[in-house]
C-alpha cells in the first residue's frame, strides 16, 4: 500500500488541493501524524516515491494528480513465476529438513552418535529459521529476496559439501557447524524470502499461493527421504551429503535469481515492542511457541520406530516419504480451505488440534506398518498445514503493514520448539529405555508432543473466540 494519502474518491483528480497550514515547531503539517505514531512498516508501491504536496492559491502549475492505489494483481505470469521459484527452494531446503530422519537413522547405525544427538543437528538447522527471524525480516528489506535467497542457496550448498567431509573424518563437532549451523543460516534465510516475497503478488488468493509454495517442500521432503535412502545405501553417507549439496546449488540459483520483490518494504524498527500490547498478537506468539515442539518428531524419529516395530530401513525412508507427500497435501489444502472455506484462524486451528490429537491418539495405537501409515498420513496433512498457514494467519489479523516485522518475531517464538522439541523427544526415548526397548519407549516422548499441539491449539481457539464468540465459519 503506498505511503501517500488517498484522495477522496469523489473528487476531480484534476481538483487544486487546498493549502495545508505548516506547524512551525516541527515544519510539518498541522494535524499529521508525528514520528512515533506512524506504523512501524510501510509499504511503498514502485512508483510511489514523490510525496503529495501542497499548493497555494497562486501557484499557476498545473495540479499533479493523485497516484492510485497500487493493488497486487493477485494473479498474472510474474506472480506464478515467483511462485515457482520460490517453490523450487522450499523444495530443497524444507525437503533437506524433513528427511533429516533417514541420515540420523543412518548415523545412529553407525555409530556416530546417539540419536539424541543427532536430533539436536537436525534441530539447530530448523532452529535458526527462528533466531535469525527477526534480523533475516531487517536484511531481506536491505538487500531485496533475490540477493538474499542466492546467500541462502550457497550457504546451504555449501554447508552439505563439508558436512559430507566432517562425517568422513568422523567429526561431530564438524557435523554440528555444517549440517547444523552452516545449513541452518541458509534455510532462515530462504524461510523469510519465501514467505513473504509470494505474498506480495496476491489478495483472496494469498493462501494458496502460499501453500502452493509450502507444499513444494512436502514434495522435496518426500522425493528427498527415498532419495537418500537409496543414496546412502549406494555411495555412502559422506557422498551422499557432497551430491545433495551439488545438486541443490544447481536447481535453486537460478530459482533465487528468478524472485523479485513487487513492494519496497521500509522498516523503522528491529522489533516493534507494541505488538505485545494486543493480545491477538500475544495469542498467535503463544500458539507458534508450544505448536512447534511436535512438528518435527515424527520425521525425525519415524525410521527408528518402524525398525522398533521390525520393518526394514528401506520401510522407514517409505514412512518419512508418505509423511513428507501428506506434507505437501496438506500445505496446498490448508490454503484452499483457507480461502474459500474456513478462514485463516479456523483452519490454523483445525491444523493444530489435528496434529495433538492423531499424536494422542493414532501414534500410541500404532503397532503395526497399517495403523502406522494411517497416522503417518494424518499427521503430516495436519502438520504440514501450520507452515503454510501462519503467514496467512499472521497477515490476516496484524494486517499486511505489519506482515514482516510480525512475522519475524513469531517466528522467533519458535526457537524453542524448533531447537528442543525433537531433542527432548529424544532425550525421554532414552530415559524410557532407547529404541532398543521397543515402541512402549517411544509414548512419553509422543505424549510430551501431543501436550504442546493441542496447548497450540487452545491459544488459537482463544484468539478466535476473541475475534467472534459466535464462532463462524469463515473468518
Amino acid at each position: 500500500m503506498p505511503t501517500t494519502a488517498v484522495p477522496d474518491v469523489h473528487s476531480s483528480p484534476h481538483a487544486p488541493r487546498p493549502a495545508i497550514p505548516k506547524d512551525t515547531r516541527a515544519g510539518t503539517p498541522s494535524g499529521a501524524p508525528s514520528e512515533s505514531t506512524s506504523t512501524d512498516i510501510e509499504l511503498a508501491g514502485r512508483g510511489s516515491t514523490e510525496e503529495d504536496k501542497p499548493t497555494s492559491g497562486d501557484d499557476t502549475r498545473a495540479p499533479t494528480p493523485a497516484l492510485p492505489v497500487d493493488e497486487p494483481p493477485n494473479g498474472g505470469a510474474e506472480a506464478w513465476r515467483v511462485v515457482a521459484c520460490a517453490t523450487m527452494i522450499a523444495f530443497w531446503f524444507v525437503g533437506t529438513g524433513y528427511s533429516w530422519g533417514v541420515i540420523q537413522r543412518a548415523l545412529v547405525d553407525k555409530g556416530f552418535a546417539s540419536a539424541s544427538t543427532l536430533a539436536f543437528v537436525g534441530s539447530i538447522s530448523i532452529g535458526m529459521m527462528a533466531f535469525l527471524a527477526i534480523a533475516n525480516a531487517r536484511l531481506v528489506t536491505a538487500i531485496g529476496p533475490r540477493y538474499m535467497a542466492v546467500a541462502g542457496v550457497l550457504f546451504m550448498s555449501v554447508a552439505e559439501v563439508l558436512a559430507g567431509t566432517a562425517v568422513q573424518h568422523n567429526s561431530l563437532p564438524g557435523l554440528f557447524l555444517t549440517a547444523g549451523v552452516m545449513l541452518g543460516i541458509g534455510c532462515s534465510f530462504s524461510f523469510m524470502v519465501i514467505s513473504v516475497t509470494p505474498a506480495q503478488y496476491f489478495t483472496t488468493r494469498r493462501g494458496t499461493a502460499v501453500g502452493t509454495v509450502f507444499a513444494g517442500g512436502g514434495i522435496g521432503g518426500a522425493v528427498l527421504s527415498l532419495a537418500l535412502e537409496k543414496s546412502i545405501r549406494n555411495l555412502g553417507i559422506e557422498w551422499t551429503f557432497r551430491v545433495v549439496g551439488i545438486a541443490l546449488a544447481v536447481c535453486c540459483l537460478p530459482a533465487a535469481w528468478g524472485l523479485k520483490e513487487r513492494t519496497t518494504v521500509v522498516r523503522k524498527v528491529l522489533i516493534d515492542w507494541s505488538l505485545f500490547k494486543s493480545w491477538d498478537f500475544v495469542l498467535l506468539f503463544l500458539a507458534g511457541a508450544l505448536g512447534t515442539f511436535p512438528l518435527f518428531v515424527p520425521p525425525f524419529f519415524l525410521p527408528l520406530y518402524a525398525q522398533s516395530l521390525g520393518l526394514s530401513t528401506s520401510t522407514g525412508a517409505v514412512t518419512v516419504a508418505v509423511f513428507n507427500f501428506s506434507s505437501a497435501v496438506g500445505r496446498f489444502l490448508t490454503g484452499f480451505v483457507s480461502d474459500r472455506l474456513l478462514g485463516p484462524i479456523n483452519t490454523l486451528f483445525a491444523v493444530l488440534f489435528i496434529t495433538g490429537f492423531s499424536l494422542l491418539a493414532l501414534w500410541p495405537s500404532s503397532v503395526s506398518l497399517a495403523p502406522l501409515m494411517v497416522f503417518v498420513i494424518i499427521n503430516g496433512t495436519a502438520s504440514g498445514g501450520f507452515f503454510a498457514i501462519m503467514p496467512t494467519v499472521v497477515g490476516s489479523v496484524l494486517g499486511m503493514q505489519r506482515l514482516a516485522v510480525a512475522f519475524g518475531m513469531i517466528v522467533t517464538g519458535w526457537a524453542g520448539g524448533y531447537t528442543m522439541g525433537s531433542p527432548i523427544a529424544g532425550y525421554l526415548l532414552g530415559a524410557y529405555g532407547g529404541a532398543g526397548r521397543g515402541i512402549a519407549a517411544y509414548r512419553p516422548a509422543v505424549f510430551f508432543a501431543g501436550a504442546m499441539a493441542m496447548g497450540g491449539a487452545l491459544m488459537v481457539g482463544i484468539l478466535r473466540w476473541r475475534k467472534s464468540p459466535q464462532w463462524k465459519i469463515k473468518m
